[in-house]
């Protein structure tokens, strides 16, 4: 599968409440998706909703002035709409993202190392924020790290 996201970051935000009863598993059961796990599109958006809050105001990030001028081409209910999708579909849920690749996306943004730190870093405060339990925060991050090679501009 393709894992593409759109906005500075990849992002991934998921997540929401999710119940101990939510994720328990019979024994000898195959584990649940990763999008169930994550409480479905309902706990994907409320996570990309604050990530992408998060993001937008970031005074480092919006140092890039090619970050910036990107906010005002793809503000930030569209991002959000994308950033679910996206995550939706690359967690295993029935969605299907159709946005740009990811390098298309982010080719123009000049995104730096310490930048998608930063991206990084506040990901894993929505994930904090609405208590995704570790497991499944490493499986979103190995998800996220996928893209960095197309978003991140390298430094020859």
């Amino acid at each position: 599968m393709n894992f593409r996201v759109i906005g500075v970051s990849v992002v991934i935000g998921l997540g929401a409440s999710l119940s101990p009863p939510a994720l328990a598993q019979q024994p000898g059961s195959p584990k649940p998706a990763l999008y169930d796990r994550l409480g479905g599109l309902k706990g994907i958006s409320v996570v990309v909703d604050d990530f992408i809050d998060r993001l937008v105001s970031n005074k480092t990030l919006n140092k890039n002035p090619a970050i910036n001028a990107g906010r005002k081409a793809s503000p930030a209910p569209y991002l959000k709409v994308q950033v679910a999708q996206l995550m939706c579909e690359a967690t295993g849920g029935p969605c299907k993202y159709t946005g740009k690749d990811m390098k298309s996306a982010h080719a123009h943004l000049n995104i730096s190392e310490k930048e998608w730190d930063v991206m990084a870093a506040e990901f894993k405060k929505s994930l904090h924020k609405f208590k995704v339990p570790a497991a499944e925060q490493n499986e979103l991050f190995e998800i996220v790290g996928k893209t960095k090679a197309d978003i991140v501009v390298s430094k020859s």
